[in-house]
């Protein structure tokens, strides 16, 4: 009687060559590590040879595991291939998106209606966090998409816009006149040392009055005016406004919007989010 391979085990063993690990596939997965470990026994197992060289220092595929992942590509190609021609209007399964606290409004929302109306048993799981701890989260294999706000993208991304950073202040405020001027940020911000420095080159003094790990707390206090904050242009949190000081502040740097997608993360819902996020960023 002829055998089957189990094709979820063979996902698990081209995740894992693809990623270069064990660790880093199994966030891809959403399994445990012992689980994708076990998928590759049970691989290795039903056909009878070693896959992986495991006295190697590095990931290594024996000769047989180089052509295996051959073979598994074109048998995965092929499953997607029956499902998305067959099933198109039925696409279910989760994406892992993280986006950056400050850049979440006015876009996301957009994207994530759109995307909604085009896959309803898709769900997407947005994660709003500080742009390094995205990173980090991207290189564990744990988010799909991410969207960082930085100087510029680094391997593996794409820059989608590059915006200035403005002062916002309470509507109507005055605080931002004070010197020392006062100002509100969260600990891990990335644009607080730019902002600092922009201060320090006009020799104009400055002191933390506001510091938090949250932003809605950093936003309650502008908006109270009770300090000055710097976010990306378009991307203004509500209750403030821009604050129109004639050049009484000085400018501040641009930073980048931008876009990073594993190699894992393939498909047509997956196009489809990205596409709506470059579009509706590059609009903004």
């Amino acid at each position: 009687m002829p055998r089957n391979l189990d094709l979820t085990a063979i996902r698990a063993f081209v995740a894992v060559v693809d990623a270069g690990g064990v660790t880093k596939a199994s966030g891809f997965l959403n399994l445990t590590q012992s689980a994708v470990s076990m998928q590759l026994k049970r691989l290795e197992e039903s056909i009878g040879v070693a896959l992986f060289d495991r006295s190697a220092r590095r990931l290594a595929l024996t000769g047989a595991g180089e052509q295996m992942l051959g073979y598994a590509r074109r048998l995965l190609d092929l499953n997607d291939e029956v499902l998305g021609r067959l099933t198109a209007k039925d696409y279910t399964g989760q994406i892992t998106l993280g986006v950056p606290h400050d850049v979440v409004y006015p876009a996301i929302p957009q994207v994530l209606q759109r995307f909604n109306t085009d896959f309803p048993r898709m769900r997407v799981q947005l994660v709003s966090s500080y742009t390094s701890r995205l990173k980090a989260m991207f290189a564990r294999g744990e988010l799909d998409v991410i969207l960082t706000t930085e100087d510029g993208a680094t391997a593996g991304g794409e820059t989608l816009v590059t915006r200035s950073l403005v002062w916002v202040g309470a509507e109507g405020g005055q605080v931002w006149k004070q010197r020392p001027l006062r100002l509100a940020f969260e600990h891990a911000c990335i644009f607080r040392r730019g902002v600092q420095d922009a201060l320090d080159r006009a020799a104009i003094s400055w002191e933390m009055a506001v510091e938090s790990d949250s932003i809605r707390t950093v936003e309650a206090s502008v908006s109270a005016d009770l300090a000055v904050h710097a976010c990306i242009e378009g991307a203004e949190p509500p209750y403030v406004e821009r604050i129109e000081h004639n050049g009484a502040l000085p400018n501040l740097p641009e930073i980048g919007i931008n876009l990073y997608r594993a190699e894992l993360a393939r498909g047509a819902p997956v196009d489809a989010l990205t596409e709506g996020i470059r579009q509706a960023y590059r609009g903004m």
